[in-house]
């Protein structure tokens, strides 16, 4: 069995990153519905979704400095042209929403001029002057990106699954974690 790296998938840091990140804004997700839905059980929630916010901050972060710093795979020879504008298009629009919401939010509780508790008395500092025009501006600025997020989320997932399940072109293998072996070691095999 060989141990070469395959070239068709990402990097094993960028695969890890990739699941990670997948959990943790499918448990946003929820949370975020549950925070609307269950008014009971908000500041509870409200305590789980800002450390979580923060972290998928972090791990965009390390994911964008690993992606920057390492080669893509290559797209399967079956896209067309506009089709890989689009994957790139999707890709800096999710890195983008990656950034963008956790530091909205954290820019929204900083106008609020509410504590940003990560766990027990540690909280981050304020990024904004309190003001509470501008913490209504990035409520609701903060929600618009959620549903952004929420619908590119959907279109990769749905993207994935029809490359996957119907061109079966190999697009779910270059992000699997598990190492998948190229052809050229199964040849020599």
């Amino acid at each position: 069995m060989s141990t070469t790296k395959n070239p068709m998938q990402f990097a094993l840091l960028s695969r890890i990153l990739h699941w990670l990140m997948a959990a943790l804004l499918i448990t946003m997700l929820f949370i975020g519905v549950s925070m609307v839905a269950h008014l009971g059980d908000y500041h509870w929630l409200l305590s789980v979704h800002r450390p979580l916010g923060i972290l998928i901050l972090i791990l965009a972060a390390i994911r964008l400095i690993t992606r920057l710093l390492t080669k893509a795979p290559a797209l399967p020879p079956s896209m067309s042209q506009p089709e890989r504008l689009v994957v790139k298009l999707s890709e800096f629009a999710l890195y983008a929403l990656f950034i963008a919401l956790p530091l909205v939010g954290w820019a929204m509780l900083s106008a609020g001029h509410f504590p940003i508790v990560m766990f027990g008395t540690v909280n981050l500092p304020p990024i904004l002057p309190a003001k509470p025009e501008l913490y209504a501006t990035l409520r609701e600025t903060h929600t618009i990106l959620a549903y952004l997020l929420f619908l590119a989320f959907l279109a990769h997932f749905g993207a994935v699954l029809f490359h996957t399940l119907i061109l079966r072109d190999g697009i779910l293998s270059r992000m699997v974690p598990w190492t998948v072996r190229s052809a050229k070691s199964e040849s020599r095999s």
